[in-house]
């Protein structure tokens, strides 16, 4: 069963338990791992927004983790510093600057061997690393971050309701928490859902309320401590809110 967050709790997260464990316990190393699983897509995305094919992009994506994986190259975080997004943005930039450097190696030394990108992967000379200046921006990033935060949410509350046998509630709920309410009124929710328009308003309130205990529990998953929960969503609500 799944156990909801409770008021007040802050149990270890994903990203405190790999810092405790700065790469030296297999606990440590589930938690990165299932981090970077959630979060690939920023990096995938920000990796397009330089202007690569799908396919050359989901490959450096692939690549990108995998080494971080391999080498620990999370052992270099401070204990008591940093986000797990703020952590993986500069990552995948250091990364992007070797690679580049790769390329630059690759073109000035003709065929030549050289010391592959990544230990253990197969990259190609083909993989058209862009110039710096036309990499899209930190915030870029952390955009395609808070809409993968947002989606993994609105995803978990439509389990939710699909567990609880309520898809016909949720659909007829779902546009007041995605606000595409232009063409919709709340009586004809009533209407559709056998109920008066008091029990909707409650419905959209409760509705409303457990996607953002969903939202600061995946956030919290990525922070160090219950006081940047709270900072990290007004920064993420800023960047959703600024487009």
């Amino acid at each position: 069963m799944e156990t909801r967050p409770q008021p007040g709790a802050f149990a270890p997260t994903r990203w405190t338990l790999v810092l405790r464990a700065r790469g030296d316990s297999s606990e440590g190393r589930a938690a990165l791992g299932e981090l970077c699983e959630a979060y690939w897509t920023p990096v995938f995305r920000f990796l397009r927004g330089e202007g690569r094919n799908e396919d050359s992009a989901r490959d450096l994506t692939q690549e990108f983790f995998a080494r971080l994986l391999a080498r620990g190259g999370f052992d270099t975080v401070e204990p008591g510093r940093g986000r797990f997004r703020s952590f993986l943005l500069g990552a995948v930039k250091h990364f992007l600057a070797d690679a580049r450097d790769h390329e630059r190696r690759l073109k000035r030394g003709g065929g030549q061997a050289h010391e592959p990108l990544a230990a253990g992967t197969d990259t190609s000379p083909g993989l058209q690393i862009p110039d710096p200046a036309s990499a899209p921006s930190d915030t870029f990033f952390d955009r395609q971050w808070a809409l993968v935060l947002m989606d993994r949410a609105l995803r978990n509350v439509a389990d939710e309701f699909k567990r609880a046998a309520k898809q016909e509630e949720f659909d007829a709920l779902k546009p007041w928490l995605v606000g595409e309410t232009e063409a919709l009124s709340q009586a004809d929710a009533a209407r559709r859902l056998g109920v008066n328009e008091g029990a909707v308003k409650v419905a959209i309130h409760r509705l409303r309320k457990r996607f953002r205990e969903i939202v600061r529990a995946d956030i919290a998953q990525t922070v160090e401590g219950p006081a940047q929960v709270d900072e990290e969503l007004r920064y993420l609500v800023e960047v959703l809110a600024a487009v």
